[in-house]
């Protein structure tokens, strides 16, 4: 079976050459090597290129704290306490389906968090309070690495305790939406 095309054999390569057989006889069949072909930059790329390569090292590390700030002061100002999923910012799966999402709740407990009410940052979402902490210092460690190049000890992440994580995740939101007691107090 030939699977060359007209191009190709005018400039001397097979489109498919593992799978002609009469050229590869006693070889492997394996296919060609995958090559990744890299454009070159555009001007928009090359701007932000330059823009990247100049910049301090502490200024990525900065504008992730800028952000983050700027979201804790949206939370700060808008109260989301005082209503529910149905009261702005909405959450799309509870109003369509009544269910409290995985997120459910995460934007009460960070507003708890600030003010200092654990209890109850953890009744409104107990996986997100856990995981503070965590995110809080590997940011840290990010940023005293990226800024001094100092190394703090971080907590060893596996793919295993990712995915027990996301597993306990999975069973706070079922056992979060079961509607009987004591599991109702739960329900945000």
């Amino acid at each position: 079976m030939d699977v060359t095309h007209a191009s190709d054999a005018q400039h001397g390569h097979e489109a498919w050459p593992f799978l002609n057989e009469s050229a590869h006889a006693g070889h492997s069949h394996e296919p060609p090597p995958i090559v990744y072909y890299t454009p070159p930059p555009n001007a928009f790329n090359r701007f932000f290129l330059r823009l990247y390569e100049k910049s301090p090292r502490w200024t990525a590390p900065l504008a992730v704290l800028v952000c983050f700030l700027g979201a804790a002061a949206t939370v700060w100002v808008i109260n989301p306490t005082g209503g529910g999923a149905f009261d702005g910012p909405t959450c799309i799966i509870k109003m369509t389906t009544g269910f409290d999402c995985p997120g459910c709740g995460g934007t009460r407990a960070f507003y708890y968090l600030m003010h200092g009410n654990i209890p109850e940052a953890a009744r409104h979402h107990a996986m997100a309070v856990f995981a503070a902490p965590f995110l809080v210092w590997l940011y840290v460690a990010w940023a005293v690495k990226t800024v001094w190049g100092k190394s703090i000890p971080v907590p060893t992440i596996s793919s295993k305790t990712i995915a027990f994580f996301i597993a306990a995740w999975g069973v706070f939101m079922v056992i979060r939406n079961i509607p009987v007691a004591p599991f109702t107090s739960l329900y945000v």
